[in-house]
């Protein structure tokens, strides 16, 4: 199998002028020696052991000064190729997120494939337009450190991305020139990131993808699922329907972050209303234009009087007051005094204007303009609302027993933190149900207590529009729910947020059930949720806790515990899933993530993060947010109306069985195995990828520790940099060798063909051993391990060829992405052009180690970033 001819021409046209570009910017001597690297590397990935040899020679040798440009030119070409896939996918209309298994029925994100496909399963029309237009899924984007590329490169390959467009359409004369234009900026343009990103800077990035790409995607998609709506059920989508909506996290997730303040994320909320009003400002500008008519209703009439242009008359003020709303918000951000001018305050108040030009538009027989631009208008306003995104919060629930244990001490009350759990319950309780303040001005506090009170202020200031979630990690129990409760009402928030644990270990997504129930037991707390409760599972730590396989497991478990609590207390639960970019951390192909997951917990209703380097890959290009936006709807309605099958008794013994081997021998080698943590920091570049700009969170809640005071992300990064993956897969073989060796062969293969959550961890796994590389990882031992713990190394890559062989008798294939030849192809093309920045980056690290307490040379940490940026390319993912 080869490339399809329309990407290959893509990526032989991108990597030729970027040949052009080195010879032209870099000189001839460059492009000669990357034509000599990418030579012996495309000859030792045939298996020619000499050009091995030769490669990592002629690597070792190369001064800092030519490492950095050779990496670079790898790093761009992968780039490139990543560039060309996307469109390619475009062109041929798969999922952003290219799947690694074989899907059957309609194609995953097709909106009207799925719904045609549920009406001939049997899914009365009536029934399935509902449940349409009652979908509540909002995509909640959060900021890690894994971003290793600057906006300014993100939005160079957006153009180049633009202009492939272009070409396909026939519409660009000169695509070389423009390509080669972009090309040479591209390599003149600084890739490090020299500063540390704020919250605010990372905020903005987020905010800015769906400012360029969501705005304008948002009405296409919402056209294209109104049309499928019509097509199958007779009916179009309600204008007060909003299937979609956005979240972050950015500049309101304070877990760790010292960074993150209530200063923070009310300028982040403010930097929001802003891009907001500036967006609808524009928009009504362009409507105002356009509705230059004089016929309008008897309702419209008496707001206007006798003017003879009544929409543009109405509309005026609209465009007024948002400019004045826009102004306003520019003043608080550079800390002046805002204008006096009427603006909004609500969205309620420019909803009602836009539905009434809207009615009015339907009642004189103009129903056809009503449905043009300015449905486009009222449907972003449903969307995004006056704020963009709807801030959540995020803080450790530590943090809030340490504050009200500086408030009970302070009023004579027993200390909080010195009670138990019964107790706590009782006090929290207690005060809720009391009509005395609890906090009183000027109370002496600390100033960790006195942020965290300051921060529930701020949501106060905000009000509920501008605010999401509120979200406590580590939430073990019901007293770290009750907690957040009280604090809310003790800055006196007449509109508090919704509270929501986060469950993230495996022990505490063992308790998720109990603790609910506990909760729902209290008749002060029934009677506040109002039969609404979010829940959210998290992937990133409870995998690190005990391995890929059992955090699965057990977050398929919690869930339908939660689930099954609040369907016995009459409760409706959104479940909000912690997702990352990578398979270690929940990551994978949208629609097949859905599938998988337990019956009856997707009712309509869903949160899911998307993380860092995601928001790029999904949001970035209009036509790929458009796609994305229709996957997550198309998943959505299947699984709520077709959900995927429960799994047999004696499947659920055979997963604890393989969840509860997994688990132990993961642990074994990560938490009980002597030297472990040093190995893991001399194999990867774990403690240099720390000190990189990349994120404006500490690699690690705590100083020092070992494996479990590290965050998941740099945790994951750094077995992706060495390209072991080991976080995705330790422990699979194992446990899957204990349960052949049982007997039990033909029965997974049994879970395997007809249990979609059994077949997708299966996949997923697959598809990231299919990029690991164990010679990789030796080159890095064999340079940068000490001799004594290579040992461990070498029986690390053993189990993985183990955990290879065993899923692949699982699942049935001769080889590797046996179903998905697509993606096997694109690893093989792109090796040849990571191996050389693997090589690059070893030497590099051992230049770095070497110099000890000395400082580097500034080329030698440049040159290292730049195979950061390249590996991630590669692999396309990090963290």
């Amino acid at each position: 199998m080869s490339l399809p001819e329309a990407l290959r021409d893509d990526v032989r046209t991108l990597g030729s002028l970027l040949g052009q570009v080195l010879r032209e910017q870099a000189g001839h001597m460059l492009y000669e020696r990357v034509e000599q690297v990418r030579a012996l590397s495309k000859r030792a990935r045939a298996g020619d052991e000499k050009a091995a040899e030769s490669l990592s020679n002629v690597l070792a040798e190369l001064p800092v000064g030519e490492a950095l440009p050779v990496a670079r030119a790898f790093s761009l070409f992968l780039m490139l190729t990543n560039i060309a896939e996307t469109h390619h996918r475009l062109r041929t209309n798969e999922e952003p997120s290219s799947s690694p298994a074989a899907h059957e029925g309609p194609g995953p994100g097709d909106c009207s494939a799925t719904f045609g496909a549920l009406v001939r399963r049997g899914v009365a029309p009536e029934q399935l337009h509902a449940t349409v237009s009652q979908l509540r899924i909002e995509l909640v984007l959060t900021a890690h450190p894994t971003q290793v590329l600057r906006r300014s490169l993100l939005q160079r390959y957006n153009d180049i991305a633009a202009i492939l467009e272009r070409r396909d359409a026939g519409v660009e004369t000169n695509l070389e020139e423009s390509l080669l234009r972009e090309l040479t900026i591209i390599w003149d343009t600084d890739e490090v990131i020299r500063n540390k990103p704020t919250p605010a800077v990372e905020a903005k990035g987020g905010l800015t993808v769906l400012e360029q790409a969501v705005w304008h995607a948002l009405p296409v998609w919402l056209r294209r699922v109104d049309g499928a709506l019509r097509q199958h059920t007779g009916r179009g989508l309600p204008l007060e329907a909003a299937p979609v909506r956005f979240g972050s996290w950015m500049g309101g997730d304070r877990d760790g972050n010292p960074n993150v303040t209530a200063k923070t994320t009310l300028q982040v909320h403010r930097l929001g209303r802003w891009m907001a009003a500036d967006l609808f400002y524009k928009e009504v500008d362009v409507l105002r234009g356009e509705l230059s008519m004089r016929s309008c209703n008897a309702e419209l009439r008496a707001r206007v009087g006798d003017a003879r242009e009544p929409y543009r008359a109405l509309l005026r003020d609209v465009r007024d007051r948002l400019h004045a709303t826009r102004e306003r918000m520019q003043a608080l951000l550079d800390g002046e005094a805002p204008n006096v001018e009427p603006f909004y305050q609500d969205e309620r108040e420019l909803w009602d204007v836009l539905m009434l030009c809207y009615r009015s538009l339907g009642d004189v027989g103009q129903e056809v303009v009503a449905r043009g631009r300015l449905l486009d208008l009222i449907r972003r306003l449903r969307c995004f609302g006056l704020t963009m995104v709807r801030l959540d919060i995020r803080q450790d629930s530590d943090r809030h027993a340490e504050a009200l244990d500086e408030i009970t001490r302070y009023l004579g009350l027993p200390p909080y933190l010195e009670q138990s759990e019964s107790a706590r319950q009782k006090f929290l309780l207690a005060e809720l149900s009391s009509k005395r303040p609890l906090i009183a001005e000027g109370m002496p506090l600390s100033d960790d207590a006195r942020e965290v009170v300051d921060t529930f202020k701020m949501a106060r200031q905000i009000g509920p529009d501008g605010l999401g979630a509120y979200i406590i990690s580590m939430a073990r129990q019901p007293s770290d729910v009750l907690a957040v409760e009280l604090l809310q009402k003790a800055v006196g928030n007449p509109c508090p947020q919704r509270v929501v644990p986060l469950f993230e270990t495996i022990d505490d997504l063992e308790r998720a059930g109990a603790v609910m129930r506990q909760l729902f037991q209290m008749p002060w707390y029934k009677a506040h949720i109002n039969g609404q409760q979010e829940i959210m599972v998290g992937y990133s730590d409870s995998a690190k806790d005990g391995g890929r396989l059992t955090a699965n497991w057990w977050l398929y478990k919690a869930q339908e515990e939660v689930v099954r609590v609040c369907q016995e207390n009459h409760v409706h639960p959104t479940l909000f899933h912690g997702r990352g970019g990578t398979v270690a951390r929940g990551g994978g192909p949208t629609h097949l993530a859905i599938q998988s997951q337990p019956p009856g917990s997707i009712d309509g209703s869903l949160r899911v993060t998307e993380q860092g380097e995601m928001i790029q890959a999904k949001f970035a290009d209009p036509r790929i947010a458009a796609r994305t936006l229709e996957t997550y709807v198309a998943a959505t309605v299947d699984a709520t109306l077709a959900p995927p099958r429960a799994p047999e008794d004696s499947w659920r013994v055979r997963i604890e069985e393989l969840s509860r081997v997994a688990c132990d021998s993961y642990r074994a080698i990560v938490r009980e195995t002597p030297r472990f943590v040093e190995y893991f920091r001399h194999a990867t570049p774990e403690q240099e990828l720390g000190a990189l700009n990349i994120g404006s969170r500490p690699a690690r809640r705590k100083g020092g520790g070992g494996i479990e005071s590290l965050r998941a992300i740099p945790w994951i990064f750094a077995w992706t940099q060495n390209r072991l993956n080991l976080p995705s897969w330790l422990g699979v073989g194992q446990c899957i060798d204990h349960a052949i060796a049982a007997g039990h062969r033909k029965e997974l293969e049994q879970m395997y063909a007809e249990w979609p959550f059994f077949r997708a961890t299966i996949d997923l796994i697959e598809m990231v051993v299919a990029k690991a590389d164990p010679t990789c990882s030796a080159r890095y031992d064999r340079r940068l391990v000490p001799a004594d713990l290579q040992g461990l190394g070498e029986s690390l890559r053993k189990e993985l060829d183990n955990t290879i062989k065993r899923i692949l008798e699982v699942a049935g294939h001769s080889r590797l992405l046996e179903t998905y030849p697509q993606g096997r192809l694109s690893l093989e093309v792109r090796n040849p052009y990571i191996d050389p920045i693997n090589l690059l980056q070893i030497e590099l690290l051992r230049r770095l180690r070497q110099a000890g307490d000395d400082e580097p040379a500034a080329e030698v940490w440049e040159a290292f970033v730049m195979t950061v940026n390249g590996i991630a390319a590669g692999m396309r993912n990090t963290g």
